[in-house]
């Protein structure tokens, strides 16, 4: 091992629960086992689980790196139904017949969406704008306009059908809001639509298989975390 470097600079792979925000998980990682930096890679929503990377100590320099790679999600849309958060947390703002579609529908619609495209991000989001969190706004009742933002769909593929449920997988660049594809597609299709539950399955070449849930990462003593910490010096390799 690099002589300067610690086993525990690197990256645990955290399998995240419903309920928690990405802050919590760190916060938890950080009091449990008295870690002095540590951060995340990529926010989750609270509702949403799966991979969440947890960079531990100097592994921290490497956040934003790591941070910038792709991301692959599991989710499922809910036609017919509009909220104000996109997501199934939200008030429901609209509720609309669903048509009868098809998968190839469906894959018409979903071309639209591959490639380069805009989102404008939603109101109950971390994103900042003149340092304030939007959703701290939208706490308020406040709604302000929002640049909208370029990102890149690689992969949109539809994984079951059962009206009016949509389960879907996206690969994306990062900061992609999954729940606003839903809510864009849910436009383009005429009824509305948002996001009822989303799971993170990869992030840049890690996978959600090689991650542990947080319940049995806390219960684990600091030492026993070392076989489980992805080196500092592996994740600088390239891929």
């Amino acid at each position: 091992m690099h002589p300067e470097l610690s086993p525990f600079d690197g990256v645990l792979l955290i399998d995240k629960p419903p309920r928690l925000t990405s802050h919590d998980v760190v916060d938890y990682i950080r009091r449990e086992f008295r870690f002095k930096k540590v951060g995340h890679c990529g926010t989750l929503d609270p509702a949403a689980t799966g991979l969440l990377m947890i960079v531990l100590e100097r592994a921290t320099k490497l956040q934003d790196r790591l941070m910038s790679d792709d991301k692959t999600y599991e989710g499922t849309m809910v036609l017919g139904v509009t909220t104000d958060s996109q997501d199934a947390d939200g008030k429901i703002l609209a509720e609309k017949p669903v048509p009868s579609l098809t998968a190839d529908d469906l894959e018409k619609v979903f071309a639209k969406f591959r490639g380069d495209i805009q989102q404008i991000p939603p109101m109950v989001s971390a994103k900042k704008v003149e340092g304030v969190a939007l959703y701290k706004l939208a706490r308020k009742g406040q709604t302000i306009a929002r640049e909208p933002k370029n990102v890149h769909i690689f992969d949109l593929r539809l994984l079951n059908l059962v009206l009016p449920r949509v389960d879907l997988r996206v690969t994306c660049t990062k900061g992609t809001y999954i729940r606003t594809l839903c809510h864009d597609m849910g436009e383009t299709i005429g009824c509305g639509a948002h996001l009822a539950a989303l799971r993170r399955t990869r992030s840049g070449k890690f996978d959600v298989k090689d991650a542990k849930p947080l319940d049995e990462i806390l219960k684990l003593k600091r030492d026993q975390l070392i076989p489980l910490i992805i080196p500092v010096l592996k994740l600088i390799q390239p891929a």
